[in-house]
């Protein structure tokens, strides 16, 4: 069964796909099919779950692999991981933009990506959180910040000072999250399908371009087909697309029983996320109580300070760790009512190290093979500089505001920890380049009529949460396309 007549297909709802969808629809007469695997439910937040509405929550009930390992947890719903994240938006340093647009041109450096990060946090309605929404933690862990000489900065989610604390600002309306989804798709536009409930196979490939895709809705099968193809499912859901339809490392694919339709040794390779550790700490009775009033009032934020801080190898003027204090439920395993996981949180947010993406077979709900390869980099300096950060830890947690509320509780966690940003599995570059999948435009290489524009297409991982940098590049990449009759690079 095909079904046609689409302008464009975008290949996945999450943060990237929502952006795009939404924006292009913006053009009257333009019809656009949103293909999402996860549930969509609906324009209002009043009919979505109430996990998934609660910004003060990380829910785990609408997510791919959510019985595996906590690194390949993303969202299975119409928004992705907008829809159970934890709502904060930080941004990068002028070099982690200015390595992107080295590899994918001058429209991607920290001046030309600033109207499209305003145009995000507006979209987003992000808002700044107030002192009265504090937790007693947060507010201790403030003061024990400028205690070590670390300056306030105003906006986390702006270019800005290079090292000090602040509070990341949170896409919620009051307490309720608002995701990519209801902040960027408007239903009563005639030209917008959303097909929830669809998941994306192959592509369908003649003579090197792009003529439909293969989905899978209720256990039927059918092809969509459109002009524009753009693939937005994500740094693990993207390469396994492609790789599905014959587009990869030719040897790989071949080993899988997949025809190769183009040899592209990038896809997959690449990947990059922030890893962490975490200073463990027991909480005194009276931050125990105080937590516990502040749930039982108006709910409990276990994160809402971040700290851009550097390890010993860090250049001067930039950071390269983030150190969040968090006290509130576990993310993983439970406690007993009123009682609270406490800790210092380090993650190095410029790693060297690199992981992978593959896929076990060609069977689109076999899940994919992560490797994140934390720690791996052959030098030592990621766990080097991650040792920094659980030192910096121990300094914030030793201050006054903070060791009359919690004492340490053993030894760190010799567990690696993820901060969910993975990045760079379509990786853009020239195209004569190994390294490469798409240009700086989000056009594959080799192919016509494919463009991806989500998370894996990044180089370089920024030095901040990558909710952001996703949706500004899926903005620039919005108005790059209305802006042409046809799409960019075409």
């Amino acid at each position: 069964m095909a079904t046609g007549g689409f302008d464009y297909l975008v290949l996945g709802g999450g943060v990237a796909g929502c952006v795009l969808a939404g924006r292009l629809t913006e053009r009257n007469g333009l019809r656009v099919g949103l293909v999402e695997g996860g549930p969509d439910h609906g324009p209002g937040r009043e009919g979505w779950p109430g996990g998934l509405r609660d910004a003060r929550l990380l829910p785990r009930d609408e997510v791919w692999d959510g019985d595996g390992p906590p690194y390949r947890l993303r969202g299975k719903v119409l928004g992705g991981s907008s829809s159970v994240n934890g709502c904060w938006h930080t941004w990068g340093a002028p070099g982690d933009f200015a390595e992107w647009a080295a590899l994918g041109g001058p429209h991607l450096c920290a001046g030309a990506l600033e109207p499209y990060r305003l145009r995000a946090v507006r979209a987003m309605g992000l808002r700044e959180v107030p002192d009265g929404e504090l937790t007693a933690w947060a507010t201790a862990s403030l003061a024990a910040a400028a205690e070590l000489g670390y300056p306030e900065i105003a906006d986390m989610a702006a270019l800005g000072p290079p090292r000090g604390a602040g509070r990341p600002p949170i896409n919620a309306a009051g307490h309720e999250r608002v995701n990519a989804a209801q902040a960027y798709l408007r239903r009563d536009r005639p030209g917008l399908e959303i097909m929830a409930g669809a998941l994306a196979d192959r592509l369908v490939i003649e003579r090197g371009r792009v003529t439909g895709v293969r989905v899978i809705r209720g256990g039927v099968a059918e092809t969509l087909r459109a002009e524009r193809y753009l693939l937005t499912a994500g740094t693990y859901g993207s390469p396994g697309v492609l790789l599905r339809s014959g587009v990869g490392p030719a040897d790989d694919l071949r080993r899988l029983g997949i025809e190769v339709a183009l040899d592209l040794p990038a896809v997959g390779a690449n990947l990059i996320d922030h890893p962490s550790r975490t200073l463990r700490l027991a909480p005194s009775p009276g931050l125990t109580a105080a937590l516990r009033a502040q749930e039982e009032a108006d709910g409990l934020y276990p994160s809402q300070v971040a700290i851009k801080a550097g390890s010993a190898a860090c250049p001067p003027g930039t950071w390269d760790l983030h150190l969040l204090p968090i006290a509130g439920a576990p993310l993983f395993g439970t406690l007993p009512p009123g009682h609270y996981e406490v800790g210092v949180t380090a993650f190095l947010m410029k790693p060297r190290s690199r992981g992978r993406v593959s896929i076990p077979s060609a069977d689109p709900a076999a899940p994919p093979i992560i490797e994140p390869g934390f720690l791996t980099d052959p030098g030592g300096h990621d766990r080097t500089a991650l040792g920094d950060g659980l030192r910096l830890a121990g300094e914030l947690a030793a201050t006054g505001p903070l060791r009359t509320r919690a004492s340490p509780a053993g030894p760190p966690s010799a567990a690696v920890g993820t901060y969910w940003h993975p990045v760079g599995t379509c990786a853009m570059g020239p195209g004569d380049s190994r390294d490469a999948v798409v240009d700086g435009h989000g056009k594959v290489h080799g192919l016509s009529g494919l463009w991806i524009a989500d998370a894996s297409i990044m180089p370089s991982i920024p030095r901040c949460n990558t909710q952001l940098p996703t949706l500004a590049l899926a903005e620039l990449l919005a108005e790059a396309f209305l802006g042409q009759r046809t799409s960019p690079g075409a």
